[in-house]
């Protein structure tokens, strides 16, 4: 195999398949790359055997050839090259060399036979959304995975399909994250749970570009992703996710509308006074047109208005102020809603549309 590329081409690819590579595991192959020049593009495969990835890059290909290099030695390397142009070339032994201006660099590779290869998958159903979009609805969601194992339904997030909405939800049992949105035309219904941690390293990779699309294809199993050079195939994770809508009430109370911001500082300035073990609430005091936070330490305390529009009856309520901060960062407008049944009820924030919901369990006090 032989090929000369532009380096930042090679590191781009390098970079995003980097995210499929075991770095603990007996099996050296999965410590690998799977590198294939065929056809004027160079292939990195990489898999570790949840994840697997596929990128491809331009590249003036003299011969055509397939070897296994072990990722992070040519990530390091390709990384450390003085020039732009790098060229790379194995013979039948499996040594591989790579050249760039003055540079030389020879290493052992390994021979494909043995490295397990993306899965040839019949997917039943498919749609196409803006990578953006994608890319902000498990940023607005991922906060609220659970991080135990012991219910592995929890560690991922429910992609579910009904006519012409796609909605994306997590929980981990003491609150919820929900994003909505309307799709161009109906499909077939789709319920499936991505991996938390296949969703993290795809938004990594996404655009920001509005226009830039992602095609998400959906089978009883696995679920890939394609956007521009690059595929990802990831496992499903098995079992039946939590009924989200019965944990949903339209029902309410007291209902408020305060300004994103000055909540946000309040609670942020709330927050500084508790360590991350302790589970003091901060204790929200609803009156009249106007909000106090309470919040108490061991050795210090802190209390704080701002001001609100309120209908209904007045509330005080407990909640913990660091899933406050993680809904508050993911909010774009400028004023939000909160919903409240009574001080043992969930603490609702959505907007009008439900486009997104947040459900945060109250502490008592």
């Amino acid at each position: 195999m032989k090929f000369v590329c532009k380096k930042n081409d090679f590191t781009n690819s390098i970079n995003i398949a980097m995210k499929a590579i075991l770095t603990k595991t007996t099996m050296t192959t999965l410590e690998c790359f799977l590198i294939e020049a065929k056809d004027q593009y160079v292939s990195l495969t990489s898999n570790d055997m949840q994840l697997g990835i596929e990128t491809k890059f331009p590249a003036e290909v003299e011969d055509e050839g397939i070897i296994l290099m072990n990722a992070k030695v040519l990530y390091d390397f390709i990384g450390h090259l003085p020039e732009e142009k790098v060229e790379f070339e194995s013979d039948e032994n499996n040594t591989v060399l790579i050249f760039s201006g003055n540079a030389r660099f020879e290493h052992q590779g390994l021979a494909d036979e043995e490295y397990p290869r993306l899965p040839k998958v019949d997917f039943e159903s498919t749609i196409n959304i803006s990578q953006f979009t994608l890319k902000e609805m498990i940023r607005q969601t991922i906060f609220s995975i659970s991080t135990k194992e012991n219910n592995k339904v929890l560690t991922g997030e429910l992609f579910e399909i009904r006519d012409n909405e796609l909605r994306i939800a997590s929980l981990d049992l003491i609150r919820v994250s929900i994003r909505t949105l309307k799709l161009e035309e109906n499909y077939d219904k789709v319920k499936v749970i991505i991996p938390g941690k296949t969703l993290m390293e795809i938004s990594k990779v996404l655009s920001s570009n509005i226009e830039d699309m992602v095609e998400i294809s959906f089978s009883k199993n696995h679920v890939k992703f394609v956007f521009g050079d690059t595929i990802m195939i990831s496992r499903l994770i098995e079992g039946n996710f939590f009924n989200i809508d019965q944990m949903l009430k339209n029902n309410y109370e007291t209902k408020i509308v305060t300004n994103r911001n000055a909540f946000y500082g309040c609670i942020d300035r709330a927050a500084l006074l508790i360590k991350e073990t302790d589970k003091n609430p901060v204790v929200m005091t609803i009156q009249d047109d106007e909000m106090k936070l309470e919040i108490k330490s061991s050795n210090s305390s802190m209390n704080e208005d701002i001001p609100v529009q309120k209908e209904g009856k007045d509330l005080r309520i407990g909640l913990n102020p660091k899933y406050i901060i993680d809904v508050l960062r993911v909010i774009d407008d400028e004023d939000i809603n909160l919903y409240f049944f009574n001080s043992n009820s969930p603490c609702f924030i959505k907007n009008e549309e439900e486009s997104y919901i947040y459900l945060i369990l109250p502490i008592n006090i």
